[in-house]
Formats: C-alpha cells, sequence, structure tokens
C-alpha cells in the first residue's frame, strides 16, 4: 500500500508537469505558425511589385490554401514617411513622426487581413472576436526580390497610429469591447478602443477588438445556420510540427515515469532485502556450547586462551 502511495504522488508530480510544458509548447507553437504565416505573405505580396511606384499600394495574393486572407504593400521612402505619414492605407492612418529602426533608404510596409483565419493564426483564450486580425508590418525594400527578410521597427514618435475597422460585430450587451494587439516578438497588450471601431498603437504587430467571453450572456439558439468553417489545408504541416511536439512531450514523460519508478522499485528491493538481512541474523543469534549434567543440559564456556598456573610451579 505504501508503495502504491508513493507512486500515485509520483504521477501527480509528472502530471503538474507535463500540464505545464504542454501549455508552454502549446504558445511556442502558436507564435511559430503566425512567424511562418508572416513570412510567407511577405515572400507572396512582394511578386505584386512588377512595376512598382512608391507610394502606391499594390493588393498581392494570398497562397490558394488560405483563401479569405487579403495582403498588400505599400513602398515608401523613410524620410517620407517620417515628415508626412500616410493619412489612410487600408485601414490604418500613419501620422507624421514615423522612425524606422534601422534606418533604410525605402522601406515597404505590408498589409494583412486575416479573415476567417484569425483566430487560428492567433488564437486568445477566453475571448471572442469582433473583427477579423489586421497587421502592419515593415520590411526593407532595397531587394523586392527577397524573401524571409526580417521586420524592420517602425515607431510613432508623436502622435499614435490609428485602425479604424472597417468591418466590427456589435458586442454583446454588457460586455465591454478593448483592443488587443499581438506584437511580433509574441507580446500581448490590451488597450482601450478609441472610438467604438478605432484602435490605436505605436508600433507595428497585430491587432484585433475583442471582449471578454465571460462577459457574454448565453444566447437562444441562432436565427441562422453558421457559416462554413474555413478550409486549413495550408496548416497541415503547421498541425503536424505541432503534434510531433506534444508526441514528444509525452512519450518524455512516460519515459520518466517509467525511470522514476524503476529507479523506487530497485530502491525498495535493497532496502528490504536488507532488513531481511538483518533479522535472520537477529533470528539466529551466538551458538553456546553446552554440556549433559543429569538430564539437563546446561551451557559451559569453551576454553580459555591461557592455561592457569600454580604459584609453586614458578619456583625454580
Amino acid at each position: 500500500m505504501e508503495l502504491i502511495h508513493h507512486f500515485m504522488i509520483l504521477l501527480s508530480l509528472l502530471g503538474v508537469l507535463f500540464a505545464h510544458q504542454f501549455e508552454a509548447q502549446s504558445a511556442g507553437a502558436s507564435r511559430s505558425t503566425a512567424r511562418s504565416l508572416d513570412a510567407l505573405l511577405q515572400d507572396y505580396v512582394y511578386r505584386a511589385f512588377v512595376q512598382p511606384r512608391t507610394g502606391v499600394p499594390y493588393d498581392g495574393t494570398a497562397p490558394s490554401n488560405l483563401t479569405g486572407i487579403k495582403i498588400a504593400a505599400l513602398r515608401l521612402r523613410s524620410g517620407s514617411l517620417k515628415k508626412r505619414g500616410v493619412d489612410k492605407y487600408k485601414e490604418f492612418g500613419i501620422p507624421d513622426g514615423v522612425v524606422v529602426r534601422p534606418y533604410v533608404e525605402r522601406l515597404v510596409l505590408v498589409y494583412h487581413n486575416l479573415g476567417n483565419w484569425s483566430s487560428f493564426y492567433y488564437p486568445l483564450p477566453g475571448y471572442a472576436y469582433l473583427t477579423p486580425v489586421l497587421g502592419l508590418l515593415a520590411y526593407d525594400a532595397a531587394n523586392l526580390s527577397a524573401t524571409n527578410l526580417p521586420e524592420l521597427d517602425i515607431v510613432a514618435s508623436k502622435s499614435p497610429i490609428s485602425i479604424n475597422f472597417t468591418y466590427v460585430i456589435p458586442a454583446p450587451r454588457g460586455a465591454i469591447a478593448r483592443c488587443a494587439q499581438f506584437g511580433i516578438d509574441g507580446s500581448l497588450d490590451f488597450r482601450d478602443l478609441v472610438s467604438s471601431n478605432i484602435c490605436s498603437t505605436y508600433r507595428q504587430g497585430h491587432f484585433v477588438i475583442v471582449v471578454n467571453s465571460s462577459e457574454i450572456a448565453p444566447s437562444p439558439a441562432p436565427s441562422r445556420a453558421p457559416g462554413p468553417a474555413p478550409s486549413r489545408v495550408g496548416s497541415k504541416s503547421n498541425k503536424s510540427k505541432v503534434w510531433k511536439i506534444v508526441g514528444g512531450v509525452v512519450g518524455g514523460v512516460i519515459a520518466l515515469i517509467f525511470l522514476a519508478l524503476l529507479v523506487y522499485l530497485m530502491h525498495q528491493y535493497k532496502h528490504n532485502k536488507k532488513v531481511a538481512r538483518m533479522e535472520q541474523h537477529a533470528d539466529a543469534g551466538v551458538s553456546v556450547h553446552t554440556t549433559r549434567v543429569g538430564n539437563t543440559h546446561v551451557p559451559v564456556a569453551s576454553g580459555t586462551r591461557t592455561q592457569p598456573m600454580l604459584e609453586n610451579e614458578l619456583v625454580a
């Protein structure tokens, strides 16, 4: 019973460890999937620059297996962006005073509208989305054939960049809508809305308006059937990576359980064997020589090592 008790405690501790590892791996997998999408869309949107003109936005075409995602690109001079900004670029309003780091002569502002893929690439448990996720990322424009470019850092040094969402689901009664910003470093930041459909930011990233799911009261049956779920053919490889990570974690935990159990059982076996040996010696005791006196056996001492001698025997 004591062995079973110790084994159950060990399983509980390993279960807690597995839960934390799985949560961390899942979060890491989501960020990795979103970053892979950014790199893929940068490649596809740069293809729209056939005969590029500075200051003119170009709509790109997302991969066929990501139907519903909209992308665009706008090439600008860094100096012009800082002096004049961009009044309207899709849903974004960029004021003057935007600083580009590191400095490049020309940059490309890449626009994302993730549509029905929003919650897949940017999951936010416990929240409901009222808008699609919109993204604004900056890249170097020196080579318009380049892929896997690192993002530049753009910072609004005066007024914030505004995001005017054109499609917003009304917030349920009693729920408070907020802006959520996903940074390219995996950070998450919540802000109050500037107005009913406008968010603001000082940096690039992905943005969405959300409400806390716990604030939404249960509603009756929907009046219309929900639309079809988006096709996620393009996510097969990403799902495969996630399941490989999960499988690795599960296998590691199972191996750890068996290893810990084996060590524990070996320790118990050695301990029990030692106790049994000690008990056997205790039961055996020390053998005592006996002799028969009449009808009784009585103990007798063994012969002494030195025989006694009489004093007169010592006289020469």
